[in-house]
């Protein structure tokens, strides 16, 4: 049990024994504080809204009359020793010397596995998920859009899994479809197979862009990109040649990038996997009398409710070839076969909303259920992500941007400490700041809300300071934004670099001091606030986690992640331990020990590699 569902449980059972209901039907309703700088807060929180929602209390009183009846009715004891009515909600503080060993015994005795242990996920519904990410188009640059997509899917499968849930990570390339026939034509008459074998990408994408130039103005290469594509789903053995060598050379410099990323995929799938099944699926939409064919002779599915054509989406060429939904319904039906999934998640750009929300509403149509537990992930597009020597072409050229521009701060830094390989760590942080940086939202539309059937999400948030210097990180997760490379590599404020800066330095102080976790430790040695504050933020892990996995929405933990950075900044500084009594110093490691744990935790589910010097 995590130590905040112990204080949880404690209070729950005051609420059963003067409502005359369980224990359980107070749980989730109960909420950990969030730290308050200007003053000493109480740890948790009851909306008395909540029980009158649930149908706990009667409806017809005064609010804030049933709010202080009912906390006059609850006793203080050994684990609550203080409870108070506010407005509409009830405050309980713990007792402090409780607070300080249970949390941390529990940080001792769990270590990774803090925080998800907690009852709170006990209603989730653990099986298989599937997340389809990433997935670029082969042959054509990775773009920062699928740097997007990268980052959030991998936070998502990450998240799933410390949860419990079997994740199959699925990267389904864009490895079929027309442009595959613009590509064949154009390599045709401007491939050069040395060019090839020596800078795979960057050759096949200059083919690619002339060819594209080159059929604006002559149908003839139209016509030809039309006639390789059908002479690839024909299965014609030269075309499929070329095909095949195009696939491999792109997947095996993917592979390197997403190496660097510290991604990993356990399959590698793409449209060219569904060709012969999306045929299947448009005789099976035949067979159902959902297939209807128009005058200029394509095929399509009614969408419309009223079966009046006045929504519809094409699914066959007509030419009989397959289009881009055709294979991802093969797809979706295919992963259902072979692994039985509770639910599939798929991350791409916002663009493609009404493509998700079409294959949803034609598998229902098909009499796919389970589709209702599909769902797309949409974000926003990042602008201005250029290196110094222009626009990115290749996703390779951002990694090394970030760790050359890293490096460089590192070299100029005084508190840089010495290392054997720092390459790597600026690798590292670098990538950090990436992951931190590239889903920053715009604070200018901060008064929008979220929309709840949309999971509008971006990995992080912008620090934005209102006239009175408060952080909002309210807004529209899906909305475009700058990059901003200078912002991003900072060591201050909230950024990527500030989070491994601090794990750093946590690490710095265990190396040289121990954690604090050999033999007893005195609690009341940590009733300062500071040490009181980082405690009390702690309980809200399991909070956030919980958040988190019900929308997919990864700011509940970026959030949580700076707050414990800057409290314990702030305590590294005020509670030092060289100098300090041996009990004493014993404690408070315990303590910064327990805080890098949890960090890293975090840091590991969003994706990024905590360092231990830089």
């Amino acid at each position: 049990m995590h130590m905040a569902c112990y204080f949880r449980r404690s209070i729950a059972s005051k609420l059963s024994r003067a409502l005359g209901r369980s224990e359980d039907a107070f749980i989730s309703a109960l909420c950990a504080i969030p730290v308050s700088k200007k003053q000493q807060s109480p740890d948790f929180r009851l909306s008395v809204n909540t029980l009158l929602r649930n149908g706990i209390l009667p409806t017809n009183g005064d609010l804030q009359a049933q709010t202080e009846a009912l906390a006059s009715q609850l006793k203080q004891d050994s684990v609550v020793e203080e409870i108070f009515a506010g407005r509409g909600v009830i405050h309980f503080r713990v007792s402090r010397n409780l607070l300080v060993q249970k949390v941390l015994e529990q940080l001792c005795q769990e270590r990774h596995k803090f925080g998800v242990k907690s009852e709170l996920f006990d209603g989730l519904k653990k099986g298989t998920t599937v997340v389809e990410f990433s997935s670029p188009n082969i042959a054509k640059k990775f773009h920062a859009g699928h740097l997007r997509s990268t980052i959030i899917g991998n936070f998502i499968a990450n998240l799933k899994e410390s949860l419990g849930n079997n994740v199959i990570r699925v990267n389904y390339l864009g490895d079929w479809g027309m442009q595959f026939g613009l590509l064949g034509a154009g390599f045709q008459l401007f491939g050069c197979q040395e060019k090839l074998k020596k800078n795979p990408l960057q050759h096949l994408f200059d083919v690619y862009v002339q060819v594209n130039k080159e059929a604006e103005n002559n149908e003839v290469i139209g016509q030809a990109a039309r006639e390789f594509f059908r002479r690839l789903e024909q299965q014609e053995h030269q075309a499929l040649l070329l095909w095949k060598q195009f696939r491999e050379i792109t997947v095996e410099e993917y592979q390197q990038v997403y190496k660097r990323l510290g991604v990993h995929f356990d399959i590698y799938s793409g449209e060219s996997f569904h060709q012969q099944q999306a045929q299947e699926v448009v005789q099976q939409l035949q067979r159902r009398g959902l297939l209807k064919t128009t005058e200029k002779g394509t095929g399509v599915v009614d969408l419309s409710s009223a079966g009046d054509m006045s929504s519809y989406s094409t699914v066959l060429r007509s030419d009989g070839t397959s289009l881009y939904i055709t294979r991802d319904l093969a797809a979706a039906i295919d992963r259902k076969e072979r692994y039985n999934f509770d639910e599939m998640i798929y991350v791409t750009d916002k663009s493609q909303g009404i493509h998700f929300q079409q294959l949803f509403q034609i598998l229902l149509a098909m009499g796919h259920s389970w589709a209702e537990r599909c769902q797309h992930v949409p974000f926003g597009l990042v602008q201005g992500m250029k290196t110094r020597l222009g626009e990115v072409v290749f996703l390779e050229d951002v990694l090394d941007e970030a760790r050359a521009r890293m490096l460089r701060n590192m070299s100029q830094s005084k508190t840089t400490k010495e290392m054997v390989y720092p390459e790597d760590t600026a690798e590292k942080v670098g990538i950090s700041a990436l992951i931190v940086q590239v889903n920053k939202f715009d604070p200018t539309l901060k008064n929008m809300t979220y929309q709840p059937n949309i999971l509008f999400f971006k990995l992080t948030y912008l620090l934005y300071e209102t006239k009175n210097k408060q952080r909002d990180f309210k807004g529209p997760l899906g909305s475009d934004y700058k990059f901003d490379w200078d912002r991003i590599l900072q060591a201050q404020g909230d950024t990527g670099v500030f989070l491994q800066y601090t794990h750093a330095r946590l690490c710095s102080l265990i190396h040289r001091y121990g954690d604090g976790e050999e033999g007893a430790f005195d609690p009341s040695l940590l009733l300062d606030q500071r040490s009181i504050s980082i405690l009390q933020h702690l309980l809200r892990y399991d909070e956030v986690l919980y958040q988190s996995v019900q929308d997919l929405q990864p700011k509940h933990l970026v959030n949580f992640l700076m707050t414990l950075s800057h409290l314990a900044a702030s305590a590294h500084r005020e509670l030092p331990v060289k100098g300090s009594p041996q009990a004493v110093a014993q404690a408070r490691l315990r303590l910064f020990g327990g805080v890098c744990t949890v960090l890293a935790n975090g840091m590991k589910i969003l994706g990024i590699t905590p360092v231990e010097k830089m």
